[in-house]
């Protein structure tokens, strides 16, 4: 019995020594900061190896030997995207003129040691953020209830320019993280600019449509959009998800003129957003006919894969793919894993969109950019 433990314990010191072969040691150390003032002052790492959460205490910065912030990770060989922040995207760091940044991005390939600056960060600034959204923009509920969750939430919604000088019906989308659609003062890390972007279609043709946007719930981002159990908690997507096609969805129809056939009705969103959006298409065929999938958090719930295999698909949903090449390493893959099970399903590759763009980046200036692909495929 002894030998059986020792061999047990050697077997298990040798796969500890091959894992961590595997990982590289990145340090992180703050070498320029807007106040000195170390000790009130908190920093955390928000990336998307873990799910933009602004503030995890595994990833929170402490002071070292030489009264400098580091926070010191063993990571695999990889690409990551990363800001840093005060504990909510309220306070994420911002350039000298309280300007948002783009995310930090490092190739992981040996140990590195990096030294960062910080300017500000955004709570820090007197600065008067202006509201972007479009005069079409309106708020439906600043804390609209949901009792599948049991929590309030706000709901954005777009009406096209037509609207109120027309009687027609129109198609609606539904779409996740609403803070970050259609104002710039409410996302902590830029706008979609749907708003401006339907504005801009509606002059050129008649294809509007209203979007529905519904604000996420801050720190239970990775519970509410994972239908999922996982490695942060038990899972709130199918209650969302339940929320979104057995309340919301009725209510949008009887107080707006709204085309409620699944041709005209889409679920999109990016990253976590990503993957509840295929989620719903595939529990939902009859409510869903067209999904928008960007930059899916796959990873985060490979369950996703056997749901997608076992459930029976409506072949004429339409469903929109796109991530950047220059996200997680994991990104364009996991995807097109995706991609390819659904074909080999039977699926028609008429009504799947497969798109990579080399320099998109896990970010919104990147879903906004390519938004308008998205809609003009519809």
């Amino acid at each position: 019995m002894i030998k059986k433990l020792i061999v047990f314990a050697i077997f298990f010191l040798q796969l500890l020594q091959v894992s961590a072969q595997n990982l590289k040691k990145l340090t992180l150390i703050i070498a320029e900061l807007p106040t000195n003032d170390l000790a009130n002052l908190t920093v955390y790492l928000a990336s998307d190896f873990n799910n933009w959460n602004p503030k995890n205490d595994v990833y929170q910065f402490k002071i070292n030997q030489q009264s400098q912030l580091q926070l010191t990770l063993f990571l695999p060989v990889s690409t990551i995207n990363f800001k840093l922040t005060k504990g909510s995207w309220e306070s994420v760091e911002c350039d000298r003129y309280g300007d948002g940044i783009n995310n930090r991005s490092l190739q992981i390939n040996s140990d590195t040691t990096i030294y960062l600056k910080v300017a500000t960060f955004a709570n820090q600034f007197k600065k008067v953020i202006k509201s972007t959204a479009s005069n079409n923009v309106k708020t439906l509920d600043s804390a609209f209830y949901i009792p599948q969750l049991g929590v309030k939430r706000k709901i954005w919604v777009y009406l096209p320019s037509s609207y109120q000088k027309v009687k027609k019906k129109y198609p609606v989308l539904y779409m996740h993280d609403g803070q970050n659609l259609f104002d710039n003062a409410t996302s902590g890390y830029g706008e979609w600019g749907v708003d401006e972007i339907l504005d801009s279609i509606s002059k050129s043709d008649d294809k509007e449509s209203i979007v529905v946007g519904i604000d996420h719930g801050g720190g239970d981002r990775l519970l509410e959009y994972n239908p999922f159990d996982s490695r942060f908690g038990k899972g709130k997507g199918d209650a969302y998800v339940d929320f979104i096609v057995k309340t919301l969805k009725p209510l949008i129809d009887r107080n707006y003129r709204t085309l409620n056939t699944p041709k005209n009705t889409g679920v999109i969103g990016s990253s976590m957003g990503g993957l509840i959006s295929l989620y719903a298409a595939l529990k939902y065929p009859k409510t869903f006919g067209v999904a928008g999938i960007f930059s899916p958090a796959f990873r985060v719930a490979p369950l996703i894969y056997d749901f997608a295999e076992k459930n029976k698909l409506n072949k004429k949903t339409r469903i929109f793919f796109l991530a950047g090449e220059s996200e997680s390493k994991e990104m364009v893959p996991d995807m097109k894993k995706m991609y390819d099970l659904l074909i080999k399903k039977g699926y028609p590759a008429t009504h799947l969109k497969f798109v990579t763009q080399p320099d998109g980046q896990h970010s919104e200036w990147f879903w906004h950019r390519e938004f308008p692909k998205f809609y003009k495929w519809l």
